[in-house]
This record gives C-alpha cells, sequence and structure tokens, in this order.
C-alpha cells in the first residue's frame, strides 16, 4: 500500500512538475500591444494570419530599407511578453535591408488562442505561408531569426527546407535540457522543443549567437546546438552579455555580424 502510494504521489508530483514548467516557465504571454510603431516612429503594418488549426494570429509587418531585392526576415521571439516589445529590435534588423515579419504566437499580444509547442510552430508555419503566398518571396529568399524560445519554432520550421538562412540567439537543445537547468536531474520528467534533434536536418546556413553571461540559458546549450547542425555555420560569442541584453552590450558588432551574414546567404543589393 505504502509502494502503491510512493507511485501515486510521484506521478502527481511529475504531473505538476510538468504543469509547472509547460505552463508558467516556458510560456509567458502578454496579451494587447505595449509599445505603439507609430509613436516610436517606426513603420509596420499590423495584419492577422490564420494557422491552420483556424486560430488567428496577429504580425507586424516592417519595410526594409532597401526593395533593390526583395527579401524577408521572420522574427520569431522569446518567451515572455509581446510581438510589440521587440518592434525596436525588428526595426534594427530592418535597417540591414529586410523586410521584417514580427509573429505574435497565439495567447501573446492581439493572436487568439493558448501558447502550446505545437500551436507556436504551427503559427511560423502560417507566418511562412504569408511570406511565399501573400508576399510572393520563395523561400529561398526567406531567411529566419529565432530568439530563446523563438529559435527553438526556428529549428523546427526550417528543418528540411530550403531557406536562404537561420539566425539562432541565446536558443537551448531541448526542454529536458533546460528544465535540467533548473530541477536538475528531474528535468528528465520534461519533454518538448527537441531542437537538438531536428537541427541536423537543417539545410540553410546557420548563424548562432550568445552571450557568454547568458543567466537563463548557459552558453553550452547554445555550442551543442552548434555542434549538431551541418555545415555551413558560424558561432559568434557576444562577451559580457547576458540573456536579455545581447543588442545593447553587442553594439554595432552585433548588427554587423548579422547583416554581413544576411548579406552572404541572399541577394545582397
Amino acid at each position: 500500500m505504502r509502494h502503491a502510494l510512493a507511485l501515486v504521489a510521484a506521478g502527481g508530483f511529475s504531473i505538476g512538475l510538468l504543469a509547472f514548467f509547460s505552463d508558467r516557465v516556458l510560456f509567458q504571454p502578454m496579451p494587447g500591444v505595449d509599445l505603439d510603431p507609430a509613436a516610436l516612429g517606426i513603420e509596420a503594418e499590423s495584419l492577422f494570419l490564420e494557422a491552420e488549426d483556424g486560430v488567428r494570429v496577429h504580425a507586424w509587418f516592417l519595410p526594409g530599407a532597401s526593395a533593390a531585392a526583395p527579401r524577408a526576415l521572420l522574427f520569431l521571439h522569446g518567451n515572455a511578453g509581446n510581438a510589440s516589445q521587440r518592434l525596436p529590435n525588428a526595426a534594427l534588423l530592418a535597417r540591414l535591408g529586410w523586410d521584417v515579419l514580427l509573429l505574435d504566437y497565439r495567447g501573446y499580444g492581439l493572436s487568439e488562442g493558448r501558447p502550446s509547442e505545437r500551436g507556436v510552430v504551427a503559427d511560423a508555419r502560417a507566418a511562412l505561408a504569408h511570406l511565399t503566398g501573400v508576399r510572393g518571396l520563395p523561400e529561398s529568399r526567406i531567411a529566419l531569426f529565432g530568439r530563446s524560445l523563438g529559435g527553438a519554432v526556428a529549428v523546427e520550421l526550417a528543418a528540411g527546407r530550403g531557406l536562404a538562412g537561420v539566425v539562432l540567439e541565446s536558443t537551448f537543445t531541448s526542454l529536458e535540457d533546460m528544465a535540467r537547468q533548473l530541477v536538475g536531474p528531474l528535468g528528465r520528467l520534461v519533454s518538448g522543443f527537441e531542437s537538438i534533434g531536428r537541427i541536423p536536418e537543417l539545410r540553410a546556413p546557420l548563424l548562432v549567437l550568445h552571450g557568454d553571461r547568458d543567466e537563463i540559458v548557459p552558453i553550452a546549450l547554445g555550442r551543442a546546438l552548434f555542434e549538431a547542425a551541418p555545415e555551413p555555420k558560424r558561432f559568434v560569442v557576444i562577451g559580457g552579455a547576458g540573456h536579455n541584453d545581447t543588442v545593447a552590450v553587442g553594439g554595432r558588432d552585433y548588427l554587423r555580424r548579422i547583416g554581413d551574414f544576411l548579406d552572404e546567404v541572399c541577394c545582397a543589393g
């Protein structure tokens, strides 16, 4: 009887751990719009897309600095907040000469629904379909920029596709590895976003950036993900940067690295 109760208790704890990690750590959406592009002096079109399961999701489209060679960057943000908070970063990327589509996952910003691993990947597919269908771009003129959780979404979306390139920033190997950072060996009870297993299927050139003082996603996880990826690829350490200050710490060199990579992989001018 005691053994049975112990198993029930252990099972309950496991379920609780999975629910905690999935609901309170993995996804931390903030509804609404916090930063208005017009107030920031940013040109951005607000639009809505429909995912394959019928969920209506919101995105911002920022035209690039040059229309000489149409190309687009799909921006997949991290696990907290909403897309409007990333508008300043998206505007910096648009100045590199790429149109930027900045996606709000379901449950974030103005998007409907509740986030889940399957759901946010479906949202990313809807954003890619918008760029190829509505904007008329071939996948070879589309790159992905995925940050933190968005990097895991980007790996899933990019696997097996002939995209122009993939930029991953502060991204992890798997949810299990991230859970182990929080709760030690019990992290084995968590599963999902197995980027380490999917990244070998990458067909596009890869750029990985990671701060060497990242307090949330250790740089070792970023390196491990990079090592599992096929060539061509490059790894850039942002010296002195943590998880949320890569742009500020990296400064002009940060943008130059991304801009140079994007120009190399697709239609510069």
